[in-house]
């Protein structure tokens, strides 16, 4: 005695192969223009917006990934020329701090980019490619639903025609013919309804993936475009630093011939006050004068004790009165124009070192 399972199993897969061989019989007979076949030209072209909007679909996706790995490329030969920099970049050299700070935004700004486009942009067609497969699958079972009923209503018409009619037949074809047609109607009226629906929202799903791809793109540029000036403000004040340096080498190496010749000339004039240019007594200069310097660039005061300079003025640089008052990089002075014009004093305030040149 068989087993009731195997039973069952080989019961469904009878019917099964049967279904198989009935539905390529009517195939055939289609074909070859003895049977009539169900034909609806509107679904068919529902079915081929279907298949036009999956392929772009897909391809959209695919494309989308494929820029995602493009930025992540870019984001990789990004990060090793920050690197590059850094690991170049001595610790004495102007900015140091800033050019490692510069080097983590720039990495964190990328990771930030593509984070947003996998999470939005590339999600949200995952999603909209997601509900293709079993809508096809469905539009499958439809169609082999439709050669199902084609196939009852013919048997059941010839078993009408037959010139021996058995009722008892015609009844059961008539029956298959009416469950038949039942299955392939309800598959068919959800297809109408789903397909027109899906095909309008593809035009919402394209507008929200290129929307949000633009928005993050431009997010990224606004914010790479203020790192990439931040580099470039880093890099004009090292070379400034740098010059500074060089004209100071020169600078002290023309000191050291003017102190040469101004010790023989001391020798022979050796009644000089050595106080006349650092006390101001003769009037010409402030008291505490040192040095002076031309300002290299312009620099606007931002403060009241502050000092404000144009490119090209003199300034006379001048000792603090409280050694402790300051700061690293900044300078005490009055301009020489004013100086001279109106010997007051009360006119001198701080200014940046490297905003001038000594002279």
């Amino acid at each position: 005695m068989a087993e009731p399972g195997k039973g069952v199993t080989a019961g469904k897969l009878a019917i099964n192969v049967q279904k198989r061989l009935t539905r390529a019989q009517e195939k055939v007979l289609q074909k070859l223009g003895k049977a009539d076949e169900t034909r609806d030209a509107a679904f068919e072209e529902m079915v081929a917006n279907f298949n036009k909007q999956m392929t772009e679909g897909t391809k959209l996706q695919k494309d989308m990934k494929a820029y995602l790995v493009a930025v992540k490329t870019m984001h990789d030969a990004s990060r090793r020329l920050q690197d590059c920099l850094a690991e170049m970049y001595e610790p004495e050299w102007f900015g140091k701090e800033e050019m490692d700070a510069l080097a983590e935004d720039t990495d964190t700004l990328w990771l930030d980019y593509h984070q947003s486009i996998t999470d939005k942009s590339l999600a949200s067609m995952d999603t909209y490619l997601a509900q293709f497969p079993d809508i096809k699958a469905r539009i499958a079972k439809r169609d082999r639903k439709m050669v199902d009923f084609d196939s009852a209503r013919h048997h059941f018409s010839s078993l009408q025609k037959g010139k021996k009619k058995d009722e008892a037949k015609i009844a059961k074809a008539e029956e298959e013919l009416g469950r038949a047609q039942r299955i392939f109607e309800e598959l068919n009226v959800e297809l109408q309804d789903e397909l027109p629906s899906l095909w309008d929202n593809r035009v919402g799903v394209y507008v929200n993936t290129f929307q949000g791809l633009a928005g993050h793109q431009e997010k990224f540029h606004r914010e790479m475009g203020k790192l990439s000036q931040n580099l470039n403000d880093i890099m004009t004040k090292l070379e400034e630093q740098r010059q500074l340096k060089k004209d100071g080498i020169d600078s002290a190496k023309t000191g050291d011939g003017a102190k040469s010749e101004e010790t023989n000339h001391s020798e022979s004039a050796s009644s000089a006050p050595k106080s006349a240019v650092t006390n101001g007594s003769d009037g010409d200069l402030p008291p505490g004068f040192i040095y002076k310097v031309k300002a290299i660039h312009d620099y606007a005061a931002t403060d009241g004790d502050e000092l404000e300079l144009k490119m090209g003025d003199v300034v006379l640089v001048m000792a603090f009165d409280n050694p402790d008052e300051q700061d690293d990089g900044w300078l005490l002075g009055v301009k020489e124009s004013h100086w001279v014009q109106s010997k007051d004093i009360s006119a001198k305030g701080v200014f940046p070192e490297n905003f001038t040149q000594k002279v």
